[in-house]
């Protein structure tokens, strides 16, 4: 018994062919979805690439104004706090382009029993040049600023 043709077919005029206006569209679509999907891959890695980027520099800018401020002088303050935000740099595996950590010691000038503070300032050009995504820079600098008390009753 040989089976009918559906009525749709029959008006084409083929037996289970598409129109041809419908030629080629699935190979179309899959292009168009395939480069979306990576678009927003890359979208996504570089989103989460300056997020974690962020949190690490504000880290180091915490470990450099603690490590300044546990000194005793505000030259060796100046000396550990750089110190304090290389290692730490390094524990946070960051890839920057450029780093600069600046030390605000003024704190140190206030006699001892007065509250104060030193400053740290982190700056760092994370790299993105990986992360292929039009209208994304190669770098992105990311500064941050952390404080941290300087012991009241130090000696001098």
């Amino acid at each position: 018994m040989m089976r009918r043709a559906p009525w749709w077919a029959l008006r084409q005029g083929t037996e289970g062919r598409r129109r041809d206006g419908e030629r080629g569209s699935a190979s179309i679509e899959a292009v168009i979805g395939v480069t979306a999907f990576v678009l927003l891959g890359s979208l996504v890695i570089a989103g989460g690439r300056v997020a974690i980027a962020n949190q690490a520099i504000e880290s180091v800018a915490a470990e450099a104004a603690r490590s300044a401020s546990i000194a005793r002088t505000q030259g060796e303050a100046d000396a550990q706090a750089a110190a304090g935000a290389k290692a730490s740099l390094a524990n946070q595996d960051v890839r920057c382009t450029r780093s600069n950590v600046t030390v605000d010691t003024s704190g140190f000038a206030v006699p001892p029993g007065t509250p104060a503070q030193v400053a740290a300032t982190v700056s760092c050009d994370v790299d993105l040049s990986d992360v292929a995504l039009p209208g994304v820079p190669g770098a992105i600098t990311i500064t941050k600023t952390m404080s941290s008390p300087i012991d009241t009753y130090r000696e001098h």
